[in-house]
């Protein structure tokens, strides 16, 4: 169970150097934030975790970690993908970095975690199946 306020928080920084690649067009900033996706699918976001060094109130509630860590699986493979096409063919690049911005920012301004609804989703379809 993780603090809902972590992944909102990691999502406004993840906004911003999403929409400083969108200007710049930096393969090499994407993919560190790729490298913050990937910590982050395994529990290990630097962005959550400098939200737990700050002075901040307990939270009131806690929420599941899994569709949080499944989320930044997505984020990663939408930065590898932006990478790629950074690198060969700029328009996917700016494409996938578009979507990866408009999912961190509904998740930062509006709380609204797009991964983890796909998450959720996926778990009940599996789960009617199974």
């Amino acid at each position: 169970m993780i603090d809902p306020r972590a992944p909102r928080f990691a999502a406004w920084i993840t906004t911003a150097v999403l929409a400083v690649v969108l200007l710049t067009h930096s393969a090499a900033l994407l993919t560190l934030q790729a490298a913050v996706f990937a910590l982050g699918a395994y529990g290990r976001n630097p962005y959550a975790l400098l939200w737990k060094r700050l002075p901040h109130s307990p939270p009131t509630d806690l929420e599941a970690a899994e569709p949080v860590r499944f989320a930044q699986g997505v984020g990663l493979a939408f930065a590898v993908l932006g990478v790629v096409g950074l690198l060969t063919w700029t328009p996917l690049g700016l494409l996938a970095t578009a979507a990866a911005l408009a999912a961190a920012f509904l998740n930062a301004a509006f709380g609204f975690c797009l991964g983890c609804v796909i998450y959720l989703l996926f778990r009940r379809t599996v789960g009617a199946h199974a």
